[in-house]
This record gives C-alpha cells, structure tokens and sequence, in this order.
C-alpha cells in the first residue's frame, strides 16, 4: 500500500467545488501587487487557488475576460467606497478631496491602476461588450463625481460650473496624472499629484471671497 504522506498533494478532482470568483479576483490582485502582470499566469493563479489553468479557462475563457472582471471586482469595491463618501457627512469640499483621494493610485505600480493600464492596452483588440463594460466603469466614476459638482454648486460651495463638463475635464487631468503616479514618473509621487489636483480645484472651483 503506497504511503500518501510521500506523494504529492491529489489534484483537484473534477467534482470538486471551485473556489468563489471572489477568491480567484483576491488571489489575481495579490500576484499583480507583488509581481507586477508579468508574474500573474494562468497556471500560477490557478495553483494559488487550487484549480488547473484548464479549469480557469473553462470559467473565463480568456486571459483578457479574467482581467475584465478581476478589474470589474475590484472597482466594485471602490465603488462601495464612493458610495459611502457620498452618503456620509462632510462638506461638498471633503466629498471631491476624498473622490480625489480614492482616484490617485497609492503609488508606482498600484495593483488597481496596473491592472486598469492593462485592460486599456488591450481594448483596442476588445469586443463590443467588453468595450461596454469598460465604459460603464468610467460611467460609474463620470456619475459620482458630477453628483458632488452638482451638489456643491447647489450649496454654494463650488462655483456656478456646469457640473457634466467640469467632471470629463477634471477626470482627464486625474487620468494624465494617476498614469504617471502608476508607472512611476520622477517628480509625479502620489503627495505631489494631490497637491497639483487640489491647487487646480482651489483656482478654479472655489469661489472667491
């Protein structure tokens, strides 16, 4: 009778239950963190999460969909997180610095941002739903920063701006700007973009006393 404790660990059999999605998503997110995109593989994650690379593209099909939606699960969470900054206290002022906050990747090679990056150099190769997807993820950001211009024109606390064209204006400056905070261009640190975006909303948003 051959000894287990000498063999390698079973494979998953084929009844076996696979992990959540959400498991898949942590453990992709993981890998970009610490290795960057080169270092997250089919056979890697799915050894990290204890399913074969066949197994993976079973459910996914492709590299490019488990990108997509391991990017659609994290902006879910960032969504939860502006969600919470637009219904909780705090001056129109602090919801637009803490949007800013949540926009600005944390630093060079932020996993978010990395894998954003990513998804964007392969949408040109994309389908017409997965171009859709991307689009609603930029809707979902355009919505909720326009809520926050809209509100603080309506209290007085921003100038008379209209609130749609000011949102695709500011987003493309935070686009420019979080690119070069992502990929780690000398002079553009994340302390530094932050000053730059809320020395612009001062010159341009803030009424003048």
């Amino acid at each position: 009778m051959s000894q287990r404790s000498n063999q390698a660990p079973a494979p998953r059999r084929r009844n076996q239950a696979a992990p959540p999605r959400e498991d898949v998503f942590a453990a992709a997110m993981d890998t970009v963190a610490a290795r960057g995109l080169d270092g997250l593989t089919m056979a890697g994650l799915g050894r990290q999460v204890g399913m074969s690379s066949g197994h993976l593209l079973y459910y996914f099909r492709t590299k490019d969909e488990l990108l997509l939606q391991t990017l659609e699960w994290s902006e879910g969470r960032l969504g939860a997180e502006r969600g919470a900054l637009l219904s909780g206290p705090g001056s129109p002022r602090e919801r637009l610095d803490g949007y800013v906050d949540l926009y600005v990747p944390t630093g060079p090679r932020d996993p978010h941002w990395t894998l954003w990056l990513e998804v964007w150099n392969r949408s040109q190769n994309a389908d017409d739903d997965a171009r859709a997807r991307q689009a609603a993820i930029e809707l979902a950001w355009h919505r909720d920063l326009v809520a926050i211009l809209a509100e603080g024109v309506s209290r007085g606390a921003f100038r008379p701006v209209d609130a749609d064209r000011f949102a695709a204006r500011t987003r493309a400056l935070l686009d420019g700007f979080s690119v070069h905070v992502a990929v780690g261009i000398p002079g553009t640190g994340r302390g530094e973009v932050l000053a730059q975006v809320r020395e612009f909303i001062d010159e341009t948003l803030i009424p003048r006393p």
